[in-house]
């Protein structure tokens, strides 16, 4: 079954695509925490980075140069911005299909609030 990214990609469903070529997707997530929030999406399903193979190292590459390339475009590169990638449940992946989100156009603070247990 399709997740919802690969709906994205084939142009099933809706959404604001940013970049696209053979081998990634971009698009503006749904529920922005930021001005400027993007995710790169390869258009291959993997479902996180435990499934990432060997031969996929390039693909993962190219994530990041697209990366820079759609926060050129989005007018944050010189400020800042934050790449995420969630793996699994404690990390908070919603989406089982491998994505990078591009995060900025604001100043972020830190990544993780540490919590006194």
């Amino acid at each position: 079954m399709a997740t919802i990214f690969t709906k994205i990609i084939r142009g099933e469903l809706p959404a604001t695509i940013v970049y696209q070529d053979d081998q990634v997707t971009a698009f503006k997530d749904i529920h922005p925490v930021a001005p400027v929030h993007i995710l790169i999406v390869p258009n291959i399903e993997i479902p996180n980075v435990n499934s990432v193979e060997p031969e996929q190292e390039a693909l993962l590459g190219h994530m990041f140069t697209v990366a820079r390339k759609v926060a050129e475009q989005q007018g944050i590169a010189q400020s800042g911005y934050r790449l995420l990638i969630n793996n699994g449940p404690d990390s908070g992946q919603e989406v089982y299909h491998l994505h990078m989100h591009l995060i900025g156009g604001r100043r972020l603070g830190p990544m993780v609030v540490r919590r006194e247990e």
